[in-house]
């Protein structure tokens, strides 16, 4: 017979966890030290940060540089349907505006020659003190408004792109979550009738927090078809 041994950094993230379950650590709150946990439990620093980094993938706890790590607050899940998100009251956003000229991975989706000037929406979204998800809006500068929310003129389509995979290390690092937890990328490409893109937006929604919508609308004549 086989017995499974829970490992030491899962045996101390079942007692964080219980802690946090119970209220016996609250929202918002300050966990002790690093050092001074991994001296509690009686294990090596590495050994102790692999058990956190368990309740952050779980969105349980959150790590601030430079400040430690808080137990996150309940977070609220938001659905993200017809490119929109549901709006919640609870919820604010920060917007950073910044010039910049297209390179790289920018050139084929603005469909624009290298180097032509952009202007870049940064919004983070904000549950209380704590990051939810976050949007990087790129449009041609001659474009660009003074401000968002924006809808260009002209618009004919809009193409959208979903995948869930892992976030990049400046994702984790702006959104305080864990390099294994998984995000849901959105990539909406907005055009105009002679092709022209005149906006392109990058979303990155953490999956412990985001659903996704998709509604199709079917035709008469496609309901006829169907057998």
């Amino acid at each position: 017979m086989v017995i499974d041994v829970p490992s030491l950094r899962h045996t101390i993230a079942a007692d964080l966890r219980a802690q946090i379950t119970t209220g016996s650590l609250k929202a918002g709150e300050r966990l002790p030290s690093e050092p001074r946990l991994a001296s509690d439990y009686k294990v090596s620093t590495p050994t102790l940060r692999n058990a956190l980094a368990l309740l952050q993938a779980e969105g349980l706890i959150e790590k601030i540089h430079g400040k430690g790590n808080f137990v996150r607050h309940p977070l609220r899940r938001l659905t993200y349907a017809g490119g929109r998100l549901t709006p919640d009251a609870d919820l604010h956003v920060t917007i950073r505006t910044t010039n910049l000229r297209a390179r790289g991975d920018l050139i084929p989706l603005l469909k624009v020659p290298s180097r032509t000037p952009l202007t870049e929406f940064l919004c983070l979204t904000h549950q209380g003190e704590s990051p939810h998800s976050l949007a990087r809006i790129y449009v041609p500068r001659d474009l660009a408004p003074a401000e968002l929310p924006w809808r260009p003129t002209g618009l004919a389509a809009t193409q959208e792109t979903v995948t869930a995979r892992l976030p990049t290390p400046e994702d984790a690092s702006t959104l305080r979550i864990s390099s294994t937890q998984a995000v849901l990328a959105i990539t909406r490409v907005s055009s105009d009738t002679a092709g022209r893109v005149l906006k392109a937006a990058r979303l990155v929604l953490p999956g412990d927090r985001a659903n996704a919508l998709f509604t199709t609308h079917h035709t008469n004549e496609e309901r006829g078809t169907e057998g």
